[in-house]
């Protein structure tokens, strides 16, 4: 079992900035990649950032250039810098992971809201 505890949300004006931890605890060991994951209002939930063991990313072409995903392995930690945010950023951001057997982990959600 993993478990997944965000922080970091908050309200911000557009055009600044805001970082999201993750911090993960259980069987870190088992875990093949993380990500961030958002769901707006109304909308599905979608991916915006992920990172493996080997620190390979991907980013969802609406984040790209300006949402950084890390990962501290020493701390059982990931990371979201968000910069540059726009009120189309606000939204429920969620932590996950996903072990080697395909199993995926939820955290319980930050909100992030940027103002105009």
């Amino acid at each position: 079992q993993v478990q997944l505890v965000e922080s970091g949300g908050g309200l911000v004006q557009a055009g600044g900035s805001l970082r999201l931890s993750c911090v993960a605890s259980g069987i870190i060991s088992s875990i093949n990649a993380m990500g961030w994951y958002r769901q707006a209002p109304g909308k599905e939930r979608e991916l915006i950032a992920a990172i493996n063991n080997r620190g390979n990313t991907l980013y969802a072409d609406s984040v790209k250039g300006r949402f950084t995903i890390s990962r501290d392995k020493a701390q059982n930690t990931m990371y979201l810098q968000m910069n540059n945010l726009k009120p189309e950023d606000t939204a429920m951001y969620y932590c996950a992971a996903r072990n080697t057997r395909m199993v995926d982990y939820w955290g319980q959600g930050t909100q992030v809201t940027v103002s105009s």
